[in-house]
């Protein structure tokens, strides 16, 4: 299916229905989630300013998936030279920047209310700021060559470079399990981790409870819905402009 997808005509007449599909499961998805969202109760110890949670986790997670995909993208479009991996690439970093922010503005007003500070440089959220930076770093250095041949290779390779960042962000509030038992057979003792006010992962944990999972669980996928619907009609756009400056280059020539 991707190997087909990789064919500029072919992908232009998949996104031409992929993308309102997408629109319309990302609408559903985040009225529902809204709606059960206004009935979910407040949480023991923060109240109501929980409610920030189901924007805050949904912009992260949906953050960290645009980064993944400009990797991909970078990967094939730096390897193969492929056109439309590139496409992708330049078009999916101002979203990816767009749902980092989000996640950043979201959780300092969580943790202004939830740890008495806006800001705390621990791994977490210094990770995150770095990951906004390398958006905003690929999206400066593509505007900063005139060529563009040169310019999506330059931005690929920071884009590589970059995803060494989300295993920083999701080891830095508590290390991989193998880990301190590979640690403590080493040295003979215990592993310190780096210290952070973020709370670890309870998603998958099982520990939140079904009337917090739930909302969240549709907030996530509407947010991840939404940044499929707009990248692929990002990506269409740019095919589109890519074919018309090739169309005005035959022309001047001819």
């Amino acid at each position: 299916m991707f190997a087909a997808l990789a064919n500029p005509h072919r992908f232009m007449a998949f996104s031409r229905w992929m993308g309102p599909t997408l629109a319309a499961i990302a609408v559903t998805l985040i009225g529902v989630g809204l709606v059960l969202v206004t009935g979910a109760p407040p949480e023991r110890w923060q109240g109501t300013a929980v409610r920030i949670l189901y924007l805050h986790v949904p912009s992260a997670i949906t953050a960290e998936v645009a980064y993944m995909a400009l990797g991909a993208a970078s990967v094939v479009s730096f390897v193969f030279r492929h056109a439309l991996a590139d496409a992708a690439a330049k078009t999916v970093a101002p979203l990816g920047a767009g749902f980092t922010l989000l996640a950043l503005v979201t959780g300092s007003l969580w943790g202004e209310t939830s740890w008495g500070t806006w800001w705390q440089w621990d791994a977490r959220m210094t990770s995150v700021l770095i990951l906004f930076l390398l958006f905003v770093g690929y999206i400066g250095l593509r505007a900063s060559i005139d060529d563009e041949t040169r310019a999506g290779r330059a931005a690929a390779i920071l884009a590589m470079v970059g995803l060494l960042d989300l295993l920083v962000i999701k080891y830095s509030v508590s290390p991989p399990s193998w880990l301190p038992p590979l640690y403590r057979q080493l040295t003979g003792g215990e592993l310190v981790w780096w210290n952070s006010l973020h709370q670890g992962e309870s998603i998958f944990s099982g520990e939140m409870a079904p009337a917090f999972l739930i909302p969240l669980s549709f907030m996530i996928f509407g947010f991840l819905a939404t940044f499929g619907a707009l990248w692929v009609t990002r990506i269409r756009a740019e095919v589109w402009s890519r074919r018309a400056q090739a169309l005005a280059v035959q022309a001047a020539g001819a």
